[in-house]
C-alpha cells in the first residue's frame, strides 16, 4: 500500500490543508498531484491531509475532525467530486493536472477564497465556483462525459422496464387485432404497468443526469422535468414525444443554462437560495418554455411531412416503402421517427393492409438484436457496462422491445445509428419483397410465435438476416474508429514491429503505467523467480527486469518510443500482440497526453494482447515531445501493459507507490544517473522495496 502522506501528527497551531486527488483511470496523475500537494503544503509550513480516489478505491478518508479543523480543501479532479461535506470552508475545485504542476498556488488560492456556503441543501452548488484548467479544457470531452453520465444512470430503467415489459407480453399476453393484449385484472398487467413506468422514467432520468454532469444538483431537477415534457408530445401538439433523442437535446441545454445562470453575480445574500430555488426555476421555464413554444412544433411538423411522404409511396414500390419503413424503425429506437413509422402500419392493418406492419414488425427487432449480437462478437469494443446491456438488449428483441438497443446507441451514436438504420432496412426489405404480414401492432420473434404473422420462414430470416447486419456493420465502423484514432496520431518512421520478432535495443524504449487494469500478480514474475510463491504485497520489481529497461534511447517521436517499448515487452512472452498493445496506447493518449511534466511520461494500454502485466522503463538523453503540460520534453518513460480482462487491485497499488517515487527530484536524479539496467532495479529496489517472494517448499 502507498505510505500515508501525513505520517506525523497535525500541530494544533498549524494551518490544516485538506486535498482531493482524482483521474479518470484513477492511477498516475492521482498520486502524482497528492504527492506534489504534500510536499508544497509541507514547503510552505502547513499541515495537509489527501484524499486519493484511485482505483483501488478512496484512500486517506477523512475524518469529520479532519474537516472541522482544517482550513481550506483543495480538489484536483478530473472526475465530479462531490463538496458537500466541507460545506463552509474554502474550497478550490481545479484539474488533477493543476495539483501536479502548480500545488503551491492551488493551496495560496484556496486560503483566499470565500468560505462556501452552510444553509442546508446549498453546500457544494453555491460556493466557491470550481474552477477549470483554463485553456485546457476539451468541450468535446465536457459533452462526451455527460452524455455517459446520463447513460449510466438511464440504463438500469432501459433493463428493468424492458424486462418487465417483456416478462408480461410473454407470460400474460393475448393476440388480438389491437395487438397484444393482457386481460384486465391480470397480475401481468401489473408487471406489465411498471416496466411501462420504467420507460416513462428512462429519458427524464438521462435528461436529469446530463444536466447533472454539467450544472451540478441545481441542474437535476430542471433537467428531469425538461425531460419529461421533450417526451410528452401533449405540451406541444404533438401525438408522439420526442424520444431519447429530446431527452439529450433538453439535458444538454438545461446544463448549460443552469451553469450560464450559477455564474452570474449576485449579492451574498441571495447565493445561499441560488442552487436550491433561483437556478432550478429559472432553468426549468428557460428551457421547458422553449420546448414547448418552439423545439416542439418542428418536430410535429416532421412527423406530419414523413407521414404524408410514406402514404405517398404505398402505391408504389413495396421493398422501397420496407427499406424507409426499416430505416425509421431502427433510427431512434422508440423515439419519434420510430413512432411515426410504427403508427403508420398499425394504422393500415385496420384498412385491410397488414403488409406495411410486416416490414415494421421485422425491423422493430433488429437494433436490439444486432447490437447484442455485436457485444458477443467483439466484446472489446464495448465497456462492461454496455455488454451486460448487450446481454439485456438480445432479451428485450425477441420480444420487439426496440428500446433495448438505446444505451449502446447513446454511447456510441455515429457508430450504432447508422448500422441499426441499415440492419433495419435490410429487415424491412426482405419482408416487402416476400409479402410478410403483421396483423397485430407489435414486432420480434413475439409475434410470430402468437401466430400473428404470415410468411413466419421469411418473417425469421428478415430478423436474423437483419440483425447480423447490423451486427456487422457497426463492429466494422468502430474499427473504423479505433484505426482513426491510430492515423491521427502523429506518424512515425520505421514500422511496428512483428508480433514475435525481435526488437532492436540501440534506440530508447518507453514505457507506460496502466491506470485501470488488474492481471494475476503472479504472472508476471520473472523467469528466475518462477519456482517462488508470493507472500507478501507485490512491488514494481515484481512487473519489470533488465530486458525491459533502455537506457539512452535515441528515439526522439513519442509514437516510435511506444512502438519500441511494446517490442521490447515482446521479447518476454507477456505481450502476445504487439499490434494490439501498441494501438492500445496510441489510442489512450487520443484521450489525452500521459505526460506529467518533469521530464516523466506514463503511457499505458489495456489490451487482449498481453498475457499478463508487464511494466517497461526508457529513459531519453535527447528527450521526447510528449505535449508535456509544462512543456519540457520527456527524458524518464515507464509504460506498463495489462490485459483487458484484468481483475484485483494489487498491481496499481504497486503503480502508486511509483507514481509518488517519481515526483521526489532525488530518484528522478537516480535514474537519470544509473548507467545500467541492474542500476535502475536498484533505484526502484531502494525506492519501493525488493521483490516479495518466498521459495517453494521442495
Amino acid at each position: 500500500m502507498p505510505e500515508p502522506l501525513t505520517a506525523a501528527p497535525i500541530a494544533p497551531h498549524r494551518l490544516l490543508i485538506l486535498g482531493i486527488t482524482a483521474c479518470p483511470t484513477g492511477i498516475a496523475h492521482t498520486y502524482m498531484a497528492a504527492e506534489k500537494l504534500a510536499a508544497a503544503a509541507a514547503e510552505l509550513g502547513y499541515d495537509m491531509k489527501v484524499e486519493t480516489h484511485g482505483s483501488v478505491g478512496v484512500e486517506g478518508t477523512f475524518s469529520q475532525a479532519d474537516i472541522d479543523r482544517s482550513d481550506a480543501v483543495v480538489i484536483a479532479a478530473d472526475t465530479r467530486i462531490d463538496p458537500s461535506r466541507f460545506a463552509g470552508k474554502r474550497i478550490v475545485s481545479v484539474g488533477v493536472a493543476d495539483g501536479i504542476h502548480r500545488p503551491a498556488a492551488l493551496i495560496r488560492e484556496a486560503l483566499a477564497a470565500e468560505p462556501s456556503p452552510t444553509a442546508d441543501g446549498s453546500a457544494g452548488s453555491g460556493g466557491a465556483t470550481p474552477a477549470s484548467t483554463t485553456g485546457r479544457t476539451d468541450f468535446g470531452g465536457t459533452l462526451y462525459r455527460a452524455l455517459m453520465n446520463g447513460v449510466s444512470y438511464m440504463i438500469p430503467f432501459v433493463v428493468v422496464g424492458g424486462l418487465l415489459i417483456a416478462i408480461s407480453l410473454s407470460l400474460g399476453g393475448e393476440a388480438t387485432p389491437k395487438g397484444l393484449v393482457i386481460p384486465e385484472g391480470s397480475f401481468w398487467l401489473t408487471i406489465n404497468q411498471i416496466g411501462v413506468l420504467g420507460f416513462t422514467l428512462m429519458v427524464p432520468i438521462l435528461s436529469g443526469f446530463i444536466a447533472y454532469a454539467i450544472a451540478d444538483r441545481p441542474g437535476l431537477a430542471p433537467g428531469m422535468i425538461c425531460g419529461w415534457i421533450a417526451t410528452t408530445g401533449s405540451f406541444y401538439h404533438s401525438e408522439s414525444g420526442a424520444g431519447f433523442i429530446g431527452g439529450i437535446v433538453t439535458g444538454f441545454l438545461v446544463g448549460f443554462v443552469a451553469l450560464g445562470i450559477k455564474k452570474i453575480p449576485v449579492h451574498r445574500y441571495i447565493k445561499p437560495i441560488m442552487p436550491i430555488l433561483v437556478i432550478p426555476v429559472l432553468t426549468t421555464v428557460i428551457v421547458g418554455g422553449a420546448f414547448v413554444l418552439a423545439l416542439g412544433q418542428p418536430i410535429s411538423w416532421v412527423f406530419s411531412t414523413m407521414s404524408t411522404f410514406l402514404t405517398g409511396l404505398q402505391g408504389g414500390s413495396a421493398i422501397v416503402l420496407g427499406l424507409i419503413l426499416g430505416a425509421m424503425v431502427a433510427f431512434d429506437m422508440g423515439g419519434p421517427v420510430n413512432k411515426t413509422a410504427f403508427l403508420f402500419g398499425s394504422a393500415l392493418i385496420a384498412t385491410g393492409n397488414p403488409a406495411p406492419m410486416g416490414m415494421v414488425a421485422a425491423a422493430i427487432a433488429v437494433p436490439p438484436l444486432g447490437m447484442g449480437l455485436a457485444t458477443l462478437i467483439r466484446g472489446r469494443y464495448f465497456s462492461k457496462p454496455e455488454r451486460e446491456a448487450g446481454i439485456a438488449a438480445l432479451f428485450m428483441g425477441f420480444f420487439g422491445i426496440t428500446e433495448g438497443a438505446i444505451p449502446l446507441a447513446a454511447a456510441k451514436p455515429l457508430q450504432v445509428i447508422p448500422a441499426n438504420m441499415i440492419g433495419g432496412a435490410v429487415a424491412g426489405g426482405i419482408a416487402a419483397l416476400f409479402a410478410v404480414t403483421d396483423s397485430v401492432p407489435h414486432g420480434g420473434p413475439i409475434v410470430a410465435v402468437f401466430g400473428a404473422v404470415s410468411g413466419v420462414p421469411m418473417y425469421f430470416a428478415a430478423l436474423l438476416i437483419g440483425a447480423v447486419v447490423t451486427a456487422l456493420v457497426s463492429l466494422l465502423l468502430l474499427g473504423v474508429s479505433a484505426r482513426r484514432a491510430e492515423r491521427h496520431a502523429p506518424s512515425v518512421a520505421g514500422t511496428t514491429p512483428t508480433n514475435g520478432s525481435p526488437v532492436s535495443v540501440s534506440a530508447p524504449a518507453s514505457t507506460s503505467l496502466a491506470d485501470d487494469p488488474t492481471p494475476d500478480p503472479a504472472a508476471v514474475t520473472p523467469a528466475a523467480a518462477k519456482t517462488s510463491v508470493s507472500t507478501a504485497p507485490k512491488t514494481v520489481l515484481d512487473y519489470i527486469d533488465e530486458d525491459t529497461i533502455v537506457l539512452d534511447a535515441a528515439e526522439t517521436d513519442r509514437d516510435a518510443m511506444i512502438r519500441t517499448l511494446v517490442g521490447l515487452m515482446g521479447t518476454t512472452g507477456r505481450v502476445t500482440d504487439e499490434g494490439l498493445v501498441v494501438r492500445a496506447a496510441l489510442a489512450r493518449e487520443q484521450l489525452g497526453t500521459t505526460a506529467v511534466g518533469d521530464g516523466i511520461a506514463i503511457p499505458h494500454a489495456k489490451s487482449d494482447g498481453v498475457s499478463a502485466p508487464i511494466l517497461a522503463f526508457a529513459r531519453s538523453r535527447h528527450g521526447v515531445d510528449w505535449t508535456s503540460p509544462d512543456g519540457t520534453p520527456a527524458t524518464l518513460i515507464f509504460l506498463i501493459a495489462v490485459p483487458e480482462a484484468a481483475a484485483g487491485t494489487e498491481h496499481l497499488k504497486v503503480l502508486a507507490q511509483l507514481s509518488r517515487a517519481l515526483m521526489k527530484p532525488a530518484f528522478r536524479a537516480t535514474l537519470q544517473a544509473a548507467a545500467t539496467p541492474a542500476d535502475v532495479l536498484a533505484a526502484l529496489a531502494a525506492q519501493v522495496g525488493p521483490k516479495q517472494s518466498a521459495p517453494v517448499a521442495p
